[in-house]
């Protein structure tokens, strides 16, 4: 009997010692990322988060994962100031100043609508 020439996709194929690597769905992303399925899918259809495409669907590894966790990461802002050292008090913003009563302001008037401007219907008989 002959053998086909090339291996069947559902034939096991022999371990050649490389690993590989583990890919997460959109849902499993988004419960470890702990947001919606539609976010995951949202960003990595405008391409703001790193994915892998496997015919027309998203895959995300663990290289994928910690580069969106290193993405979306916010730090404190660093304060330069001295530890124990009082902070300054915030500034106020400066007071709106009041235009001069002296300039003259216009009136607007509204135009008539355009239905009584236009009769559409012409007179009633």
């Amino acid at each position: 009997m002959r053998q086909p020439a090339i291996t069947p996709a559902s034939a096991p194929t022999p371990p050649t010692g490389v690993e590989l690597p583990r890919l997460y769905v959109p849902e499993e992303v988004a419960a470890v990322l702990g947001c919606s399925t539609w976010w995951v899918k949202e960003r990595t259809r405008r391409r703001l988060i790193p994915f892998t495409r496997v015919g027309r669907a998203y895959r995300f590894s663990d290289e994928h994962l910690a580069e969106i966790i290193r993405m979306h990461e916010e730090r404190p802002a660093v304060n330069p100031q001295r530890p124990g050292i009082a902070a300054a008090p915030a500034r106020k913003p400066p007071a709106r100043q009041r235009p001069d009563a002296t300039v003259a302001t216009v009136r607007l008037q509204a135009r008539p609508p355009r239905r009584v401007a236009k009769p559409q219907y012409g007179t009633a008989a």
